[in-house]
């Protein structure tokens, strides 16, 4: 019991060996990063979403289990890249400090029976499955019996667990539309579907506030921000806003940041990188920017 109380509160994931051969390596601790609940910015239906299945399922376990209901839950998270799926379950692991999460990355579904065997140990745990797409694919876009297995073997670890086990599944993916039928709409599997959207004008005001670290802007910068991100995700406006603060450090010349400084940013972030680079900031459907 004390070996386990010493992991609660605490992100860990296995060390994945060299080869992809599913050995199971030692225990890696990761370092928590804490988030505020006004740093989530997402759509309030999409809080009132995940407080109703997380923070108030947890709440109320005890009671569901004393009426012989399942206590264990599957979370599908989905959305595009840099909407806020890591970030948020970063927070939601700081408001459940006695539990333990589990994070299984792309790389390592080759372990999932250990990540498995733990969640059982250690629980109350969160097991997360970054990337589940890469695994969880329609049967006919699959490569081979590898891609099979591992799909067999998720599916299996999540029937396989009792319906009383103090689990939580956050599975995340950026292509819903690429998952396999039978983990996306079978209860039991997932209970609930939560979509991370792309900011709307309200988000990204507030995200440019949150990102600006401090750094002074005025009103009309912030809604000239707004209106040239549209479509942008929130990892897009972060980079956005370091860049801003950048290029306005290098010029020094007034105490608030510019729109002429935004402009720049803009520029480089869409058009002098090419659109792969817009991209990869996850900003492939901004329109163009009007340099001021």
């Amino acid at each position: 019991m004390r070996q386990t109380a010493s992991y609660r509160g605490k992100v860990i994931s296995l060390e994945t060996p060299d080869h992809y051969s599913g050995y199971q390596g030692p225990l890696r601790v990761h370092k928590l990063r804490r988030v505020r609940r006004d740093e989530v910015i997402l759509p309030e239906k999409t809080l009132q979403l995940l407080d109703r299945n997380i923070g108030e399922f947890v709440k109320q376990r005890e009671q569901l289990s004393k009426l012989g209901m399942p206590t264990k839950k599957g979370l599908l998270f989905y959305g595009k890249p840099g909407t806020g799926k890591t970030h948020t379950i970063h927070y939601l692991a700081a408001q459940l400090p006695d539990h333990t999460t589990l994070l299984v990355t792309s790389e390592q579904m080759g372990l999932l029976d250990h990540y498995f065997q733990l969640a059982r140990f250690l629980q109350p745990a969160i097991a997360v499955i970054e990337d589940v797409d890469l695994i969880a694919r329609a049967r006919e876009n699959m490569y081979g019996p590898c891609d099979e297995s591992l799909l067999n073997k998720l599916l299996n670890e999540m029937d396989g667990l009792r319906e009383d086990a103090a689990v939580l599944f956050i599975l995340t993916t950026n292509r819903p539309e690429a998952l396999e039928a039978a983990l996306a709409a079978r209860p039991g599997r997932i209970d609930q579907a939560i979509e991370f959207p792309l900011p709307d004008d309200h988000g990204r005001r507030l995200l440019v506030r949150l990102y600006a670290c401090g750094l002074p802007l005025d009103s009309d910068v912030v809604e000239a921000i707004v209106r040239r991100t549209e479509r942008a995700s929130a990892a897009f406006i972060k980079e956005l806003m370091r860049r801003a603060a950048q290029l306005h450090l290098q010029n020094h010349k007034h105490s608030r940041l510019q729109l002429a400084d935004v402009s720049a940013a803009l520029e480089e972030m869409l058009f002098t990188g090419g659109s792969l680079n817009a991209k990869l900031l996850g900003a492939a459907e901004v329109p163009p920017p009007t340099v001021q």
